[in-house]
């Protein structure tokens, strides 16, 4: 592939994990974010030490404070904003977006209120003359792995199989792979709704539970979020696959996820306001919990991981209880949806 202009809007840890990429395959790559400082560290310093203590990034990843500036002529743009900003931000791309570009994005949520996808949003907020149809990047990928360039595999999505390959060569390279995907709707509420997912896990471990429990709340969970998926027009096999099942354990296991220490923390006792100031980073399963829920009830779909999660966060309830009361659910068969 001919060296690609590509704005990255959003220079958290999957955003500068993913320019690192683009830069490695020879891109230009220009990382757009609203934080001045953060700007300026990255063009002074070629750090993030926000989210990287260890990292130098190479002298070609350039900071922009200015979103017109950053997307000036370039072939492709790049959204990996927190979900609840999304729109906005597309909005604000809307206005100064003068040619035709191919739209990504890689973040994983479901936006409040709405209950839209990311994907639809972008083709709401961005007229259609101006972009290619939506590609979303996603799949079992830490940052914190990515970013020293250890084997990654994810997906690309589009509706649009051509655009879906465009992203596939744009960022594949021998340490990072993607794979093409047509379900959209599948690959996009795998990865909103694996976090959820991810919090009980975490809650799990951090009420003294150990890997059966583990075992059982990934399993049932992936149940769980195909059932609402498929209700919402998914394919099924796309939940067995790197955006599904892979996605799910990388997040339902580590560490490294954010969503996975919020719901230990939530299992130790802690705050929730405590839990989120103290991780300094959006916690994306925390806000799905509640839009997921919503979805559920909306569409009767049994959700129970997800509702003993929506309780403890919104309602209140004690974690441990609700964690015990998904053992006293009805009696089902596993393959039963």
């Amino acid at each position: 592939m001919e060296k690609q202009k590509v704005a990255v809007l959003g220079p958290g840890s999957w955003g500068t994990a993913l320019a690192q990429v683009l830069n490695d395959n020879g891109h230009e790559v220009r990382l757009w974010g609203n934080i001045p400082e953060q700007i300026d560290e990255i063009n002074t310093k070629h750090t993030n030490t926000h989210y990287f203590k260890d990292i130098i990034l190479d002298e070609g990843i350039k900071g922009y404070k200015n979103l017109s500036e950053a997307i000036d002529g370039v072939d492709a743009i790049l959204f990996v904003v927190p979900t609840k900003v999304t729109r906005l931000v597309a909005k604000q791309v809307a206005e100064i977006l003068k040619h035709k570009a191919v739209i990504m994005h890689a973040s994983k949520g479901l936006e409040p209120g709405t209950h839209e996808r990311l994907s639809t949003i972008l083709e709401e907020e961005i007229p259609a003359e101006y972009r290619s149809d939506i590609v979303v990047v996603s799949g079992p990928s830490h940052a914190e792995e990515t970013i020293v360039r250890d084997i990654t595999l994810i997906t690309a999505a589009s509706k649009d199989l051509l655009a879906a390959k465009y992203v596939q060569t744009l960022f594949s390279n021998d340490y990072f792979r993607l794979y093409t995907n047509t379900d959209v709707i599948g690959v996009e509420t795998a990865g909103a709704l694996k976090n959820i997912i991810a919090v009980g896990a975490g809650a799990l471990h951090g009420l003294g539970y150990g890997d059966n429990a583990k075992a059982a709340v990934i399993t049932r969970g992936l149940a769980e979020i195909t059932r609402l998926g498929v209700k919402m027009g998914a394919d099924p096999l796309t939940y067995s696959g790197l955006s599904g099942v892979g996605d799910l354990i990388v997040t339902g296991t580590s560490v490294h996820s954010r969503n996975w220490r919020a719901g230990d923390a939530l299992g130790r006792g802690e705050k929730l306001e405590d839990i989120e100031r103290n991780m300094g980073m959006v916690i994306e399963g925390i806000s799905t919990t509640k839009v997921a829920y919503e979805i559920a009830q909306e569409l009767g779909v049994y959700m129970p991981i997800t509702t003993a999660i929506y309780k403890t966060i919104y309602e209140g309830a004690d974690i441990k209880e609700a964690v015990l009361g998904m053992m006293k659910n009805e009696f089902k068969s596993e393959n039963e949806f």
